[in-house]
């Protein structure tokens, strides 16, 4: 069947939902209400039907078992578009009724009369309906009809009531959890004013129009008045105070009291001695108030640390500069003097991985000088290491941010270069699809304690085999990462893999 599409009205539905009474609990008022209806039409049926977008739901009913009804099972719907009462003397013989379900199957109805439900603006949004299980043909007599039309305002007017109940019940919680709110507030502040330690007013602005024009000390805490001299929070300004803090005055605190966003700023106070303070400005009280609760934290002390901090800091960095210079000739040196010292050996294979040893320890001191030589990220410490070897796009790197000791970086530097030669000479690096998976991750253990678990992992590369001569890599790739072994090696068809463990405490130790 079709429905009229006044039913999907959005004005219509905005009205039904406004009214907030679909799906509540049954009603005395409502339930009478049927009960006459029946009475007057002498019918064994009569509902408060609510129209929504999806169903009909009833608030009352009486002879009808079931809550709600799919809209292909709705005749009320149809009086929705009615000026009127819609009566149907006999629901098989109406094309728009004779094959509703409700019809056609249980509970076989066939007489239907219904009074729109319509707001004071004509807003339709159900019917109060009778219902009988035989046709009428007389339909209802004139004062049944009238007895209906009075019965449906009388629906309209118990929602009505209803609603307005509601609506005053909020605006008093409304108010009182205003109330509750703003006395919770004024306690809490009064709480704060008096337990601060920093520099703490009060001020009230006078606007004209959007521009603030004049403002006044409501109040000052003692540690303010301390700070400024400013002990009378009626008779001073802050113009007489502190003139060149005037354009924060007007910009920034009139902005806190108009929208009531909090803001933060330094202030230099040239005529207090030079002193540095953090501004803090947030709203108090109403909007309408235009008030401004300013937190002065005197910040000379930190602000002179600060600048020691860099002034530190920078003559810190000159001296890692200059030590990484002579690092690095260090390096060199040696370097040189192992080649000449080596230059007749014919295997060279041992001279070499000497040379990229003593190169993966100049990289673990690059990666520690960064730190000012007390620490290093594990993150930098591998990707250095990886990157004097191969393309990284072949490196798979992830964990969290661990910091390592000086001694675990030279030592997890050694372990990593070991194992890049390896897997390049003979494992997933040694062929263009292979690929390297590094990782770790930091573990609680039962008692509390932690563990560092740095996983290697080769993938795409050729099936590995288990070296049967133990050479000075192995040996060191064994000592593991702070040289107390924790170390799983394993050798699979699907390639190598490594799984090195130690304390946290000691991995991060000096």
């Amino acid at each position: 069947m079709t429905l009229p599409d006044y039913v999907h009205d959005k004005t219509r539905l905005a009205v039904l939902d406004n009214f907030a009474i679909l799906d509540t609990s049954p009603e005395q008022g409502f339930d009478d209400i049927v009960s006459l209806a029946c009475l007057i039409c002498d019918t064994p049926v009569a509902l408060v039907s609510l129209v929504s977008g999806t169903r009909q739901w009833f608030k009352a009913k009486v002879g009808f078992e079931p809550c709600e009804t799919d809209l292909d099972s709705s005749v009320c719907a149809y009086v929705l578009v009615e000026r009127d009462i819609l009566i149907i003397p006999d629901l098989t013989e109406d094309p728009r009724t004779d094959k509703n379900p409700l019809v056609t199957g249980e509970p076989h109805i066939r007489f239907y009369a219904g009074a729109p439900l319509r707001d004071e603006a004509g807003n339709a949004i159900g019917s109060l309906c009778v219902i009988d299980n035989k046709p009428r043909p007389e339909g209802l007599n004139a004062q049944q009809a009238e007895g209906l039309r009075n019965l449906a305002r009388q629906v309209m007017t118990q929602l009505e009531l209803k609603h307005a109940i509601h609506a005053r019940n909020e605006a008093i919680k409304l108010r009182n959890d205003h109330d509750i709110q703003r006395r919770a507030s004024d306690t809490q502040y009064r709480m704060l004013f008096e337990a601060i330690e920093d520099g703490f007013c009060i001020v009230e602005l006078k606007f004209d129009g959007e521009r603030p024009v004049d403002y006044r000390f409501i109040e000052i805490n003692p540690a303010f008045a301390s700070q400024t001299g400013l002990t009378d929070a009626h008779g001073k300004w802050m113009r007489d105070l502190a003139p060149n803090h005037e354009e924060h005055w007007f910009e920034i605190y009139g902005r806190v009291a108009q929208t009531g966003e909090p803001t933060r700023f330094e202030h230099y106070a040239k005529e207090l001695d030079g002193r540095w303070f953090d501004v803090h400005a947030f709203r108090v009280g109403e909007p309408t108030d235009k008030r401004v609760g300013i937190l002065f934290a005197d910040s000379t002390e930190r602000k002179n640390a600060a600048r020691l901090k860099k002034s530190a800091e920078d003559a810190q960095m000159l001296l890692n500069q200059e030590l990484n210079h002579r690092m690095k000739n260090m390096f060199a040196m040696i370097q040189a003097i192992a080649t000449q010292t080596l230059r007749p050996i014919t295997q060279r294979e041992p001279v070499d991985a000497f040379t990229k040893r003593l190169h993966a320890l100049s990289t673990a001191h690059n990666v520690l000088l960064q730190q000012n030589w007390t620490e290093a990220k594990l993150l930098d410490v591998v990707s250095s290491v990886m990157g004097t070897f191969t393309d990284s796009a072949r490196f798979q790197l992830e964990g969290p941010t661990v910091n390592l000791g000086p001694s675990a970086t030279l030592s997890l530097s050694l372990i990593l270069h070991e194992l890049a030669t390896n897997a390049l000479k003979y494992g997933a690096l040694s062929v263009p699809e292979g690929s390297v998976s590094a990782s770790w991750d930091v573990v609680t253990l039962i008692e509390g304690s932690e563990n560092l678990v740095f996983s290697w992992r080769e993938l795409n590369g050729p099936p590995a085999i288990e070296p049967t001569r133990k050479g000075f890599g192995t040996k060191l790739i064994n000592m593991g990462l702070v040289g107390t072994g924790g170390v799983r090696l394993s050798y699979e068809h699907s390639g190598f893999s490594a799984e090195f463990k130690a304390p946290l405490l000691q991995v991060q130790a000096s």
